[in-house]
């Protein structure tokens, strides 16, 4: 795992859209793991400028999304294939036919993450994973106990993340319960993982997923054993570290 701190949340952003790109440079067909949330959200800003600017071209990308909603119309707004429509796919200029979502509203849905599974090895696995953490040490939708051998599947959200997740939702909805979502082993297939987080909020569980012991009781501790997982934060994030100088210290050091 490799950690970077930078100042500020912007800086993040930029940083993290440096790791994505040149990870996936010379690619004909790059393959994109495309997580939602709020964490993302300056990566992709600084993804669809550079895009914008003709310094990277995503148009024959193909891309797979973590998560989904079980039993959320996918037109909904507030559905994960909406979102990434309109937050990823429309900005970035990538071609929404060549991006899948998690299927929430199959009737069989053990049935359609097999499936999913299925498309992205067809693809020839996912050169980025970008990734996100949530409150409680999620990842995709892997809630604490997640099993670190995991594949895509359905699971029960706790209630941490539904309350996390209600303020997206008007007034009277009722935020799903359940998910399908990616697994931590299918999240640690991917060739290279970039995980961005920021603020003062997400500071004791990106020490735990950074120093802490490896844990399902903090899913994204997995990513300690990936080979090439890059962990982007902001100093307010940082905050918890212990190593923190020694991160710092690595990253003004690193040999290229």
């Amino acid at each position: 795992m490799e950690v970077v701190i930078c100042p500020d949340e912007a800086q993040v952003g930029a940083v993290a859209a440096d790791r994505v790109i040149a990870q996936l440079e010379g690619k004909q067909t790059p393959v994109l793991g495309l997580a939602t949330g709020s964490s993302p959200l300056n990566l992709y800003s600084e993804l669809q400028r550079r895009a914008a600017a003709g310094d990277v071209d995503f148009s024959h990308a193909l891309g797979f999304a973590l998560d989904e909603y079980v039993g959320l119309d996918p037109e909904h707004p507030l559905s994960y294939r909406q979102t990434i429509l309109r937050t990823v796919v429309k900005p970035l200029g990538m071609n929404a036919a060549r991006v899948r979502v998690p299927n929430g509203f199959a009737a069989d849905l053990q049935s359609a993450a097999e499936e999913y599974e299925d498309a992205m090895r067809e693809a020839g696995g996912v050169d980025v994973q970008i990734l996100g953490i949530g409150s409680n040490g999620h990842i995709g939708f892997n809630e604490p106990t997640s099993s670190f051998a995991s594949r895509t599947r359905v699971k029960t959200l706790t209630q941490q993340t539904r309350d996390d997740n209600a303020r997206f939702f008007e007034e009277g909805e009722t935020v799903p319960t359940h998910c399908v979502t990616q697994g931590l082993g299918t999240i640690m297939d991917a060739h290279n993982l970039v995980m961005v987080a920021s603020g003062e909020a997400k500071a004791d569980i990106v020490a735990a997923m950074i120093e802490g012991p490896v844990s399902a009781m903090c899913p994204a501790s997995i990513l300690q054993f990936h080979r090439r997982a890059f962990v982007i934060i902001d100093e307010a994030a940082a905050s918890k570290l212990q190593y923190a100088d020694y991160f710092r210290h690595v990253a003004a050091h690193r040999r290229h």
